[in-house]
């Protein structure tokens, strides 16, 4: 109960409530079409996307694509955006300008460093991946890259209209991950306005098998985060704290065409 309120109060004096943390890994787009090479930016950012904000600090430790049985390095750039729409205080976020030389399913993955959450007094690192599809070639995109945390889709994760069921299985150190929580959020660019907390954060859980199903309400890009355990961290004030290990996985929802209900 103590926890529990000092929680609350820390929270309070951050000025909001404390929701859904989400590690963002957004291509410019999810299909890429035509017979020439071409490049797409990728985008990593660590916030509350339903909320736009705010936006946290982070840097990856370990990324990559893996199409066709390869890998294939990511070089991130660095900048700086703002914590908050007005503030003076400024966090990096990373993108990446790849160029798609071959057809086949791109999974691009980041594994960020550790990040302490005083207010939930534990740290958070989110193991992301997102997948492109490249030149027609789509073989591969239900195939587990082997990461420590990993949602593996059963949907197809391109190609998805507002209103399609995506389905997912959560793996952890290789296992399916029975009844585990999964987080899920919109990735908010047009400032919606939700009529309660409850909406900020939608919740599934896995069955049995690590399966988990969320019909996509709206056309843009969707969050998914499988929350996990990841053992314990010392932190710089020589305390020890849990560490929250996500799988995440961001899948994109096209709107419907002009003329279907």
């Amino acid at each position: 109960m103590r926890r529990a309120i000092l929680a609350l109060t820390m929270t309070v004096a951050l000025g909001g409530s404390a929701q859904a943390h989400f590690m963002v890994l957004k291509p410019s787009t999810d299909i890429v079409e035509g017979s020439n090479a071409k490049t797409i930016r990728v985008e990593a950012r660590f916030t509350h996307p339903m909320e736009g904000g705010p936006n946290m600090p982070f840097k990856p430790v370990k990324s990559g694509i893996v199409v066709n049985g390869r890998k294939l390095p990511v070089h991130w750039q660095k900048h700086e955006i703002p914590a908050m729409p007005g503030s003076s205080k400024m966090v990096p976020y990373y993108t990446a300008d790849v160029k798609l030389r071959m057809p086949g399913v791109y999974q691009f993955y980041l594994v960020p460093d550790y990040y302490f959450e005083p207010a939930e007094q534990k740290f958070i690192r989110q193991i992301t991946k997102v997948e492109v599809e490249a030149y027609g070639m789509e073989e591969g995109w239900n195939k587990p890259i082997g990461l420590k945390a990993e949602i593996v889709p059963v949907t197809r994760p391109f190609g998805l209209w507002e209103g399609n069921t995506f389905v997912g299985r959560v793996y952890f150190n290789g296992k399916p991950a029975a009844n585990v929580r999964v987080e899920v959020e919109y990735l908010n660019t047009q400032g919606i306005k939700v009529p309660a907390d409850p909406f900020i954060t939608q919740v599934v859980r896995t069955d049995k098998d690590g399966y988990f199903y969320y019909t996509i309400p709206w056309a843009g890009w969707w969050g998914f985060s499988a929350i996990g355990y990841g053992g314990k961290r010392r932190y710089k004030d020589g305390k020890v704290y849990p560490v929250e290990l996500d799988a995440v996985m961001w899948v994109k929802a096209y709107p419907k065409p002009n003329g279907v209900k």
